[in-house]
């Protein structure tokens, strides 16, 4: 098998930027940017480190290969062309476990399924000389996507998505996402060594994900994933090597404020736990408290929020006054920058002021805008040379 693979990483629609800059940081070329996912080339080595480093990130596939496929002849004949025995082994355990199409004549999703794996049995059967698969190795489930009558077909190296970092076990009732987190704080220009507070944090994920970016910790430390038992691509050796340079990684001595704050007492219990698990309990101050009590004495700081949006009808009722004291809480941190995501489209109207910058972003199927509103930037330290 060829040294450099194609790799493909979904996102969040709206961070493709965010993921490109962080696989160009690790290193990587990237061959294609498209809507939702990002393609780079690398080694067997890349799959470790991309699962192992990537925060924003939903999961590392390896492209097998792509065929035209307007009918079902086309996407039989395209799959039993690709050379699946350079990733299959004959006791390999395979399904295609996800097919996804837009705007292909092939739509139905279950159909797909079973004409790729009958395809890829028939190109394993001839090669390796027998009629029947005991699939009893290791996993290597096979995902589809279909675009414009274009099948890419990939093998999913990374098993439970990779915003499952292993910390949360407890969450708050609308949960952001810690991949959807890292990426609103890798938009923002907030580093360690300014205060964050998170005045809705929930089961603690903005505090969270910004700890473990401060003290340096990789989001796959905690967690194992599928292609660790796929020797004939990945020996396991870079496993190892990946984690060891995760741990070499780590500052356990960096200094940082980050707050979180909620009116739940029970979700920051949830909140304290996550953090313990994830080993940044000591950077992060959790505080039962409103939004309305919302202060700070220091400047400079951030706020990086996911407040309700109202979901339900009865909740909705509520937002024009939550939103207005999210504004005044503004309004009292006057030199700060804040970072809003929500679905709630009468944000900046009782905010009582204009985004500069306003990003439209998926959150699972519901369209969110993040609005930005930077503050000034603190006055520069001079530094005394003697």
């Amino acid at each position: 098998m060829k040294n450099r693979m194609e790799l493909m990483a979904p996102c969040h629609f709206g961070l493709e930027a965010v993921l490109k800059r962080e696989i160009q940081d690790l290193g990587y070329e990237i061959s294609k940017v498209e809507d939702g996912r990002v393609t780079f080339l690398g080694d067997a080595e890349a799959i470790a480190v991309a699962n192992m480093f990537l925060r924003t990130a939903e999961r590392i596939l390896l492209k097998v290969g792509s065929v035209h496929a307007a009918t079902w002849d086309e996407l039989f004949d395209g799959v039993r062309d690709m050379p699946w025995e350079q990733y299959l082994p004959v006791d390999a355990k395979f399904w295609v476990t996800k097919a996804t199409t837009v705007k292909s004549k092939l739509f139905s999703p279950s159909d797909i399924q079973s004409i790729v794996k009958k395809a890829v049995v028939e190109r394993l059967k001839g090669i390796y000389g027998v009629s029947w698969f005991a699939e009893d190795g290791a996993a290597y489930p096979i995902r589809v996507f279909l675009m414009k009558d274009e099948a890419v077909l990939t093998l999913d190296t990374t098993g439970e998505s990779l915003h499952k970092r292993g910390y949360r076990k407890l969450t708050a009732k609308a949960p952001i996402s810690e991949t959807l987190a890292a990426a609103l704080i890798m938009l923002t220009p907030w580093k360690a060594d300014r205060i964050l507070v998170d005045p809705f944090c929930g089961s603690g994920t903005f505090p969270i994900e910004a700890a473990m970016m401060a003290a340096n910790i990789a989001p796959g430390m905690e967690r194992s994933f599928l292609a660790e038992s796929w020797q004939n691509l990945v020996e396991k050796r870079k496993w190892y090597n990946a984690v060891e340079e995760a741990r070499d990684l780590i500052n356990p001595s960096v200094k940082t404020e980050i707050q979180g704050y909620d009116i739940d007492g029970e979700v920051l219990k949830a909140a304290r736990e996550n953090a313990k698990r994830a080993q940044v309990d000591h950077l992060i101050h959790f505080q039962q408290r409103p939004v309305s009590e919302l202060s700070h004495s220091k400047k400079y700081g951030f706020v990086i929020t996911n407040p309700p949006y109202g979901e339900r009808l009865e909740e909705k009722e509520a937002l024009p006054e939550l939103y207005t004291q999210i504004g005044d809480a503004f309004r009292r941190l006057d030199s700060w920058s804040e970072y809003v995501i929500t679905a709630y489209e009468d944000t900046e109207n009782y905010i009582g002021k204009r985004a500069a910058k306003n990003r439209k972003i998926y959150n699972g199927m519901i369209k969110t805008y993040f609005y930005q509103f930077p503050g000034p930037k603190p006055p520069r330290r001079n530094t005394v040379i003697s």
